[in-house]
C-alpha cells in the first residue's frame, strides 16, 4: 500500500502542475468568460495541498505501522477526486449542481486529516 500511496502522490503532484498550467494558459479565456478562474484555482490548490499530505502519509508509513494511515491516504485520494474533480467539471461544463457534490470531497479531506491525527497520536514517535 505504501508504494501505491507514494506513486499516487507523485502522479497527482505532476498532474497538479499540469492542470494548473493548462488552466492558466489554455483555459484562461474560457475560465474568465465563465467567471470560474478563482474556482479553478481553488481546485488546483486543494489538489496540491492534499497531494502533499498524501506524500507525507506515504513517508510516515516508514516509521508508523497503522492501518489508519491507509484509510487516511484513501480518504485524501477520494477527497481530491470528489472535491477538485467536481470543481474542474463545474468550471469546464457549467453544470452547477456539481457544486453540491464538492462538500463531500471536503468531508473526505477532513476525515483523512483526523485519521492522520489519530494514527500519529497512537504511534511511538
Amino acid at each position: 500500500m505504501q508504494k501505491f500511496i507514494l506513486l499516487t502522490a507523485a502522479s497527482l503532484g505532476a498532474l497538479s502542475v499540469m492542470i494548473g498550467a493548462f488552466g492558466a494558459h489554455a483555459l484562461q479565456a474560457t475560465l474568465e468568460a465563465g467567471g470560474r478562474t478563482a474556482t479553478f484555482e481553488i481546485a488546483v490548490k486543494y489538489q496540491f495541498y492534499h497531494t502533499l499530505a498524501l506524500l507525507l502519509i506515504g513517508l510516515l508509513m516508514f516509521r508508523v505501522q497503522d492501518k489508519l494511515l491507509d484509510y487516511a491516504a484513501l480518504s485524501m485520494m477520494g477527497g481530491i477526486l470528489v472535491f477538485s474533480g467536481s470543481l474542474y467539471i463545474l468550471c469546464l461544463s457549467g453544470i452547477r449542481w456539481l457544486g453540491a457534490v464538492t462538500p463531500v470531497g471536503g468531508l473526505l479531506f477532513i476525515i483523512g486529516w483526523v485519521l492522520l491525527l489519530v494514527a500519529v497520536a497512537k504511534s511511538n514517535l
